[in-house]
Formats: C-alpha cells, sequence, structure tokens
C-alpha cells in the first residue's frame, strides 16, 4: 500500500538508481503517471515528458481496456472481436481528445528527443497492459536505445504480457497482487490528477531546465 502518487514514485526512483548515469528520460503517461514521474525525474535528475495514449474502453464496460489509441498508432486485444465502426468512432473520438491535451502540455516547449535515449516509462499503475502496449509502440518508433517500464502495482498477468515485449529492457514494479482489482485500492491517498496540475508539473521540470547533463 502506497501513501500517495509521490511516496510510489519516491520508491520507484530508487529502484532505478543504477540508471543514474546514463542519458535518462522520464516518459509519464498522464495524468496520474505525472507526480509518479516528477519523483524519479527529480531523484535521477532527468528531463521529464508525457507520452499521450489513452484506452479504448469495451462496448459494455468502458473501464476494461481492449486496447489503446496514441496519435499515431493504435492497438487493440487480440483475443477478442469488436465491430470496426464501433472501433473507428472511439478511435477518432480518442485522438480528438489527444490533440487537445497535446494543445494543452506542448503549449510552451516541445517533445523531448527520444532517439539513442534510456527512456523510462512510468504511471501509477496498470490493469490489463493494453494502454501501455500502445505506449510502447509510439516509443519505439522514436528509436530510443532502450526502454524502461517502472510501476508502482500491476497484475502478475499484465506484468508478463509487458515483459515479453522484445522491445522492452526491464519491467519494474513493486507491487504484482493477485487480488488486483483496481489500481486506487493500493494508495491511500488516490486523487484525481487533473490536467492544470499535470501542466504545472512538466512547467515546473521545464522551468528548472532539469536535465541529466
Amino acid at each position: 500500500m502506497f501513501e500517495d502518487r509521490n511516496d510510489a514514485g519516491s520508491q520507484l526512483a530508487i529502484l532505478l538508481a543504477k540508471y543514474k548515469d546514463e542519458e535518462v528520460i522520464i516518459l509519464a503517461i498522464p495524468r496520474g503517471g505525472l507526480p509518479i514521474g516528477a519523483s524519479v525525474a527529480k531523484f535521477l535528475n532527468a528531463p521529464l515528458d508525457v507520452v499521450l495514449t489513452k484506452k479504448i474502453g469495451h462496448p459494455n464496460n468502458k473501464e476494461y481496456a481492449i486496447g489503446a489509441v496514441s496519435l499515431e498508432s493504435i492497438i487493440l486485444s487480440n483475443s477478442m472481436v469488436f465491430d470496426k465502426n464501433y472501433i473507428d468512432r472511439e478511435t477518432e473520438r480518442i485522438r480528438k481528445s489527444l490533440k487537445e491535451r497535446y494543445k494543452q502540455y506542448y503549449k510552451n516547449r516541445s517533445p523531448l528527443n527520444l532517439q539513442k535515449k534510456t527512456v523510462i516509462i512510468v504511471d501509477d499503475g496498470i490493469a490489463t497492459g493494453n494502454t501501455l502496449l500502445a505506449t510502447i509502440a509510439l516509443v519505439h518508433k522514436q528509436k530510443p536505445s532502450k526502454i524502461i517500464i517502472a510501476i508502482p502495482v500491476a497484475p502478475p498477468s499484465a506484468i508478463y504480457k509487458i515483459s515479453n515485449l522484445e522491445h522492452v529492457e526491464e519491467v519494474i514494479c513493486i507491487l504484482q497482487p493477485d487480488n488486483f482489482r483496481a489500481v486506487g485500492q493500493f494508495y491511500k491517498n488516490f486523487e484525481e490528477v487533473t490536467d492544470q496540475k499535470a501542466i504545472q508539473i512538466l512547467d515546473y521540470f521545464n522551468s528548472k531546465e532539469v536535465t541529466n547533463n
């Protein structure tokens, strides 16, 4: 059980200490991943950025991810068959939302160049892992030297899925409970991270020009 996202991020940061001397970039999945990423980036003295992806919910249960969308790619579960019209509508709707978020997050800055960098992707937890699959596919296209996944909590099935990806160098996960139901059950304080708060975190790192030099 974590006190909050800052606590979870601090615990992850210690486990990532071995990457401190590499050219590291921390990529947080908004919005809940931003406080986690901030703790890790501060500890590693590394730049912080976001990667924009969002899950596609099941037609009968929007909270259950059947895939995920980024601005450039889409990942769908291989174990299920879904109506193409539903997928197309959801993809269009999600990409419209991601474009708006992109405008907000990159109003005064540009995305960091990931080429030949050690990229550490962080979030506050994962359930199915499908959103993270899309994120990894997106990041891999930018040719980093390695991709590390760091998350506080996830079910063993999701960790197994992510660990078997050829593009992933290492997966670090503090808690892997069999009784996983939702990410929030493993935090005492799991209040929502607003876009405003997420942007404040990014602006802070941008203004301080935190680098890993």
